[in-house]
Parts: C-alpha cells; structure tokens; sequence
C-alpha cells in the first residue's frame, strides 16, 4: 500500500495549508439532505448551489433509499436539522442497466466471485423506483409526517434537473 495514497495526501497537504472550514457544525445549515448516486459524476454541492455545511450528502450505487438511508435520514432528521429530503438519481447510471441477476452472474464470471448473498438493487424503471424510494421514506414510522419530501432525475450529460412527480401516501 506504500504510495497507493500519496497523491491524495500531497493534495490533501494544499487543502489543509489554506483549510477556513473548521467553524462549521455537523448540523445542515440548508436543513437539506440528498439521496444520490456514488456516480463520480454527480457533484451534488456544485449541481445544486450548495456549499459544505449546507446540506448531507447520502450517496449509494443508484441512489436507493435503503434501511441504511433510513437510518442516517432518521439521525440527520432529529439531530443534524433536516428538514427536507431530495432524492436525486440521475440519467445513464449502470444500476439501471441490469438486473440483480445479470449482475451476479457478470461478477462470478469476470472473477470468480460470489455475490447472490448480495442485494443489488438494480432499477428497471427509474422515475418508479424513485416514487417508491419517496414514499418509503414518506411511510416511515420512523421519520416525521411533516418532512419535506422530492424527487428529481440529474442528466449527466446536461447538467439539469428534472423534477419528478411525488406520490402522497
């Protein structure tokens, strides 16, 4: 592992020499937390006019509301000051390119592993995967009846959102 990081420490080292961020909170000054996607792509700060402090960033492979989402939204809601919730998959993800089992059976075969005591997540229908994410999180006993709740899909090619239609349960 001997030099694996050294670039990101050297780059680390110019970060810190000039670092005037040390005065924020864990708190979401925007009471803002995203759901979206682990794509490097995504600059969800940048994309959404936010800067650090504002706003907690959830990211996983396809930007699924899973029990863990659940549990930091939970934790973010009561302690961070989280208010709102924007789940934002985004266009051209590879999660909505496959299912589970195309998955499981791509891995096994490119290197010998195996994943089936995985799940996935895959998406076949983004824009329905995402009112079902919206509404799991709408529905949960856990998190108030009164957060604020969207969705919207990022194009990676355009830089644009698009707001999509949320269900009220």
């Amino acid at each position: 592992m001997t030099g694996a990081f050294d670039d990101l420490l050297a780059a680390n080292e110019t970060y810190a020499s000039t670092f005037s961020q040390g005065d924020l909170t864990g708190r979401a000054a925007r009471g803002l937390a995203v759901v979206t996607c682990m794509d490097s792509r995504i600059d969800p700060l940048g994309l959404l006019g936010l800067r650090a402090g504002d706003a907690k960033i959830l990211r996983n492979a396809g930007a699924r509301v899973t029990d863990d989402v659940l549990r930091t939204l939970v934790l973010a809601v009561y302690l961070l000051g989280v208010d709102r919730v924007l789940v934002m998959p985004h266009t051209d993800c590879r999660m909505s390119k496959s299912t589970d089992d195309e998955v499981h059976r791509l891995i096994s075969a490119e290197y010998g592993i195996d994943t089936r005591s995985l799940e996935f997540q895959t998406v076949r229908d983004q824009e329905e995967t995402l009112r079902h994410d919206i509404t799991r999180i709408m529905t949960s006993p856990f998190l108030p009846a009164n957060l604020t709740v969207g969705g919207a899909l990022y194009d990676v090619r355009t830089g644009a959102l698009r707001l999509v239609e949320t269900p009220r349960p």
